[in-house]
């Protein structure tokens, strides 16, 4: 394993569509072996944390605590799967520990902990609470003086939690200009529609009045999601930057696309074979 100690300078596209494709057989493998979990925004989310992870972290996974690294900070934390997928395929622990998803005994369990997996940089599950985590490591990080970024990815519907406004004025006053986040707005949640449950448009404009840098992308285009971050990292205003990501939820697979039932719960042996299936070619 090549330890990935700065981003790519010249991307392959091709390569991330296949990583990414991989990752959500993996998570679809997780989830049916645990017979548990969160597929349909884990599968939303595949191409976003592919591209952070093998296109834009400096990070090395044979030294996971090496001081100038990259963090990243996965706050809708039931998504575990798709972080567990990449941190295995990266070699921050063997590929075969994710047969063992929620076991009794494994470190890979619903929510995930930085005391127990390699690559976690944050415990997260509280909705909210990874958000605020990571605004505590930027100002660390700031006044240590490094030059390393922290990437926080959030749920939309997580944006329903006081905590996340707390986090934004947080970050709008220590001028946390090292701190790039996603919202996953894929607009449903486990009680269906965001906009029915607790409505959030227009976010970016709401970021904004919090004094952030926002605005919206594909959550599954590539071009449009490192553009985005290279765009973040051009500004030196010390504001934080919040990137609004319109994803599918369960994206890839045609039955879990767009239905708020897979946003928990595992596929049938049957459903399992179609995903596999479905998601073994572009």
């Amino acid at each position: 394993m090549t330890a990935l100690l700065a981003p790519t300078p010249t991307v392959d596209l091709a390569r991330l569509r296949g990583k990414a494709r991989a990752i959500r057989r993996e998570i679809l493998r997780m989830v049916h072996a645990g017979q548990s979990g969160h597929p349909g925004g884990s599968l939303g989310v595949a191409d976003l944390v592919t591209a952070l992870y093998y296109a834009v972290l400096r990070h090395d996974p044979q030294n996971p605590r090496w001081a100038q690294r990259d963090r990243f900070i996965l706050s809708k934390g039931h998504c575990s799967p798709v972080i567990y997928a990449v941190l295995a395929d990266c070699g921050y622990f063997p590929p075969g520990d994710l047969a063992t998803f929620r076991r009794p005994g494994s470190h890979l369990q619903g929510h995930p902990c930085s005391a127990k997996t390699p690559g976690i940089e944050a415990s997260t599950g509280t909705l909210g609470l990874g958000l605020s985590t990571a605004c505590g490591m930027a100002l660390g990080g700031m006044l240590r003086g490094g030059s390393h970024y922290y990437y926080a990815l959030c749920g939309d519907g997580e944006q329903q939690e006081g905590q996340i406004w707390e986090a934004a004025m947080f970050a709008n006053k220590y001028h946390l200009s090292n701190l790039i986040a996603f919202t996953d707005r894929n607009r449903l949640q486990t009680d269906g529609d965001t906009e029915d449950v607790m409505p959030l448009d227009p976010l970016p404009e709401k970021w904004r009045a919090f004094g952030w840098h926002s605005w919206e992308i594909d959550g599954h285009d590539f071009t449009q999601i490192l553009a985005a971050v290279a765009r973040a990292k051009r500004e030196h205003d010390g504001r934080p930057t919040m990137i609004i990501a319109n994803t599918t939820k369960g994206k890839g697979v045609s039955f879990m696309e767009g239905a708020a039932a897979w946003h928990s719960g595992p596929p049938s042996d049957a459903q399992l074979a179609l995903a596999l299936e479905e998601l073994a070619h572009d």
